[in-house]
């Protein structure tokens, strides 16, 4: 029985010319005024979800389609955006397009921070949405009509940057019930307010965990590791700029963040052995080299490339730890 009322389902979506790619799931797109950043977050019980789900272009805005995903909306919607429709108006003219309307669950944000929801009546229930000022919420397939509500209060009330606040949603919707099937994959994607011209500099930041047990509980590590490689990066710019100190308190944050990695706190040896401060860089190399030897097997290579002094007599105590 059970396979011949999906055999019939199947069937009928196929005849309405409709996609069959059911990425039930919670998601967030959202609008930071201080920054002008736009991002998507989003989880479900379906694999890879963020091929699918977001989408977001710097100084246009950010979209995410799912319940029976018509990607199209995605790449369509950002163009109406970006030739100055509204997402009201954007949305409005996707839906009016699209014969599968019914089932589909979209949310757009444009560069004002005017959000426009859709959630098609035939969207497995529990499935809504919810919007407030600079963002909307949106969830189908839940375990409880509260999903949503939740992630919608989750993010008004939280702290810190746009990663965070969406990052919060997110848990709170799982916290709530999530998805009646589960869990599976999560991906997050923001992007800068002023287009610079370059895709990838206007990429803050691009998170995607394809497949997991725990989808959210790693995207939580991953952001931690992200801010850590975003403080490292930081430093290294100064340390190229000769801005020692500079390079220090960024290595030093990124450190904080990522302590199981040894090869932030190298990073910070080898400035301090540059700036003539090798008392302090040796308990450093000693801890790093007994965690990654090799590491210790890079430090010689670094004399050619600038980063550590052409000095026989420096590079043989560093090695000597």
């Amino acid at each position: 029985m059970r396979r011949f009322a999906i055999f019939f389902i199947l069937s009928f979506i196929i005849s309405q010319d409709i996609p069959t790619r059911p990425v039930h799931t919670y998601s967030i797109v959202a609008y930071d005024e201080e920054t002008g950043q736009f991002g998507v977050a989003v989880q479900s019980h379906w694999f890879s979800v963020g091929t699918l789900v977001p989408w977001a272009e710097a100084g246009v805005g950010a979209v995410a389609t799912q319940s029976f995903v018509k990607v199209e909306y995605g790449p369509e919607g950002l163009k109406l955006m970006r030739e100055g429709k509204s997402a009201k108006e954007t949305l409005a003219q996707l839906i009016a397009e699209d014969d599968g309307q019914a089932i589909r669950q979209v949310a757009m944000i444009d560069a004002k921070g005017i959000v426009a929801s859709h959630t098609g009546e035939k969207c497995i229930e529990a499935a809504g949405h919810q919007q407030g000022k600079g963002y909307s919420v949106q969830a189908n397939l839940m375990d409880k009509p509260t999903v949503w509500p939740a992630m919608a209060k989750a993010y008004e009330n939280a702290k810190g940057d746009l990663a965070e606040r969406m990052m919060v949603a997110l848990e709170a919707a799982e916290a709530e019930g999530g998805d009646i099937r589960g869990k599976q994959s999560v991906a997050m994607l923001i992007v800068s307010g002023e287009p610079t011209g370059i895709p990838w500099k206007d990429k803050i930041l691009d998170i995607q965990i394809a497949d997991h047990p725990e989808p959210l509980r790693e995207m939580r590590r991953l952001l931690r590791v992200h801010r850590a490689y975003e403080h490292a990066n930081q430093g290294d710019l100064y340390l190229e700029h000769d801005e020692i100190e500079k390079a220090l308190e960024e290595y030093a944050k990124a450190t904080e963040y990522y302590p199981e990695n040894a090869e932030l706190p190298y990073w910070t040896a080898i400035a301090l052995a540059g700036i003539d401060q090798l008392d302090k860089a040796l308990p450093i190399f000693k801890e790093v080299f007994e965690r990654d030897p090799d590491l210790k097997r890079l430090t010689p290579r670094l004399v050619k490339a600038g980063l550590l002094p052409d000095d026989e007599e420096l590079l043989k105590k560093i090695m000597a730890k």
